[in-house]
């Protein structure tokens, strides 16, 4: 038994020591809290788009739509009077209208990543650094030197497509141009702080103002960090015919985009998160800037309607945290099936967090974190939840999610939103119903290793039975 209980002890010291590390990577860092950040206007978008599709588009909504509460049709009596009224084309304006929050958004995601990276990577990697908004100006630069300042397109009639020079190609302003976003600018400011860090600098006298200062001392290391992409672009060209953000397209990003569409990706995502759970380790911290690399881009991609990616972080939110799998599933488990007196406290604590999907409560609070007897169900739920949504989708009861809802919607009706329609509220509530069925045994075999437990809290519930009926008889 000593040898069982110092193998486990090891184990989870090391799994606990070894993801603590990579949690705490300072290069992973800056990806999770640069995605943190950049996420905050993909959510406003989001939302957005949201409203959009399920409140305001007249012919598809959920409101006045032919697959929701068909207002449009009650208005008007029938869909050809609906589609004719002002009302609909009203509604249509709108929708467009607010179609334009993804301009400053989603279609710009990838230079909004090129500021918020190269400032916090600056920040991160050069503390010293007088001036970090400087370190952004030169990324920025480097990477607007780096896009495709050459288009190609084909007339209407025409085989031959005609290259239109000084035009930008700006999809690579969006989704297209995150990794040339990350790598270009990272390695800017990197190329920028270490030359100013060797004072090959133009000092001004004391007398000079500090931010003028501060300006002629970044010009050379400035220039230079131009000219090192100046170069790179040249060389680029010159040797595959493709600018870097397209070069890195092809040589990195749609590798990464490939697989992150396996079946093999979403397996390990949906059980190494819920492992890590299992250990205290939040799961966010590690593959929050996997999926901000892969997933994330995916929902940018659906909420655009430029594809309709079945894996992506609004699916999993989706299917596994907004439909309760970690905290609405164990929280109805304990309170339907457990007999400990404990155990029924927390449940009874737990219920209001976890209806908007807050799942702290119950797991630090049963604990279910580091607790062997719940390890399984635990481990099981999400994934399980997970495939549940996967085979709704696969067989077109419903489509892929190009909503997105904030996480603490309560589940059902953030199954209403994500999918705009009835369809996703059934979807939730049979996932609510499998993953917590999977606690069930559980449960009761908690309540068997724990019988003086159990038997104190029947006799707590008799005795106040007893004193409810003595009462009413005196009255």
């Amino acid at each position: 038994m000593g040898k069982k209980g110092s193998w486990k002890e090891n184990f989870q010291t090391n799994f606990t020591r070894i993801a603590g590390k990579i949690a705490a990577n300072k290069l992973l860092l800056t990806l999770r809290d640069s995605f943190i950040i950049v996420a905050a206007t993909s959510m406003i978008a989001g939302f957005a788009i949201m409203i959009q599709n399920v409140f305001v588009d007249p012919t598809n909504g959920l409101v006045f739509g032919k697959q929701g509460l068909r207002l449009g049709l009650l208005i008007s009596g029938s869909w050809s009077a609906w589609s004719a009224s002002g009302l609909f084309n009203g509604l249509t304006t709108v929708g467009n209208l607010i179609g334009l929050i993804s301009n400053g958004s989603l279609n710009t995601f990838a230079v909004l990543l090129v500021v918020i990276f190269s400032n916090t990577f600056s920040r991160k990697y050069f503390p010293k650094s007088k001036e970090h908004m400087t370190s952004v100006l030169y990324a920025l630069g480097a990477f607007f030197i780096c896009m495709p300042w050459k288009f190609q397109y084909t007339p209407t009639g025409s085989k031959k497509a005609i290259n239109v020079l000084n035009y930008m190609d700006t999809t690579f302003f969006g989704t297209k141009g995150v990794f040339a976003a990350l790598l270009i600018s990272g390695f800017a400011v990197w190329i920028y702080n270490k030359i100013l860090e060797k004072h090959i600098t133009i000092k001004m006298p004391d007398s000079v103002p500090p931010a003028v200062g501060r300006s002629f001392e970044s010009l050379i290391p400035g220039v230079i960090t131009m000219a090192v992409f100046i170069i790179l672009t040249g060389l680029s060209t010159s040797f595959t015919g493709e600018t870097m953000p397209e070069l890195l397209l092809t040589a990195l990003q749609k590798p990464a985009m490939a697989i992150s569409g396996t079946g093999l990706f979403a397996f390990v995502s949906q059980t190494t998160w819920s492992l890590l759970q299992w250990f205290g380790i939040h799961p966010t911290s590690i593959w929050g800037p996997i999926f901000g690399l892969t997933w994330n881009i995916n929902d940018t991609q659906n909420m655009l309607g430029q594809a309709h990616h079945i894996y992506s972080t609004l699916f999993m939110n989706f299917s596994t945290v907004a439909a309760g799998s970690c905290s609405v599933s164990p929280v109805l488990a304990l309170i339907l099936f457990s007999k400990r007196a404990a155990a029924k406290k927390v449940s009874k604590i737990s219920l209001m967090p976890a209806i908007f999907n807050i799942s702290e409560p119950v797991t630090f609070g049963l604990p279910i974190i580091l607790n062997p007897l719940y390890f399984i169900p635990w481990l099981v739920a999400q994934p399980l939840a997970f495939y549940i949504g996967l085979f709704f989708t696969k067989i077109g009861f419903i489509g892929p999610i190009v909503n997105n809802v904030p996480w603490t919607v309560p589940t059902l009706l953030s199954g209403m939103l994500y999918t705009g329609s009835i369809a996703g509220l059934i979807v939730q509530a049979v996932i609510v119903v499998a993953t917590t069925a999977i606690y069930y045994p559980f449960v009761k075999m908690d309540n068997k290793l724990n019988p003086d437990v159990a038997k104190d809290a029947a006799l707590d519930e008799a005795h106040k039975e007893s004193e409810k009926e003595l009462k009413t008889s005196q009255a």
